[in-house]
C-alpha cells in the first residue's frame, strides 16, 4: 500500500450500545460500575454511563487496521484521552472515526486519527505509525 499525506485510507461510524460496554466489560475484566449504572456514574460526577477509554481506543485502531494491507507491520499506536463518550441507555453512542495519512518518511507512515462523539473530539495525539 502506497502512502500519500492528507489522504484518508479509512473512515467509519461505530455505534455502540449498553450491551456493547458489557460485552466489552466481560471480554477486559473491567467491570467499573460507571460503564454500566447511571446511579454510580453521576454519584462521581460523571454525565452518564461512559464507554471504557481502552474500547474507545481499540475501535480508533482498528477502523485502520481494517484497511491496511494484510501483513503490515504497526511500530506504535497512542491517544490522549480528552471527553467522555457518554452512552446513553436508549440511543446509545455513535463514535466516528477518520484516519488520514500525516507523514511519510522511508520507513514509516504515520496515520492521524479524528474521533469525535457529538461532533467533539474524544483523543487526541492518536497516531498510528506502520512500517513502509
Amino acid at each position: 500500500m502506497g502512502y500519500t499525506v492528507g489522504d484518508v485510507i479509512a473512515e467509519r461510524t461505530v455505534h455502540l450500545t449498553r450491551e456493547s460496554l458489557v460485552r466489552y466489560a466481560g471480554a477486559s475484566g473491567d467491570f467499573n460500575p460507571i460503564h454500566y449504572r447511571d446511579d454510580v456514574a453521576a454519584s462521581v460526577g460523571l454525565p452518564g454511563v461512559l464507554a471504557h477509554g481502552m474500547l474507545t481506543m481499540g475501535i480508533a485502531s482498528s477502523v485502520v487496521v481494517a484497511a491496511l494491507e494484510p501483513g503490515t507491520k504497526i511500530l506504535d499506536y497512542g491517544v490522549r484521552f480528552t471527553k467522555p463518550v457518554v452512552v446513553d441507555p436508549e440511543t446509545g453512542a455513535d463514535l466516528h472515526v477518520s484516519a488520514t495519512v500525516g507523514v511519510v518518511d522511508e520507513t514509516a507512515a504515520r496515520i492521524d486519527l479524528k474521533v469525535t462523539f457529538d461532533e467533539a473530539t474524544v483523543l487526541v495525539k492518536a497516531q498510528l505509525r506502520v512500517a513502509v
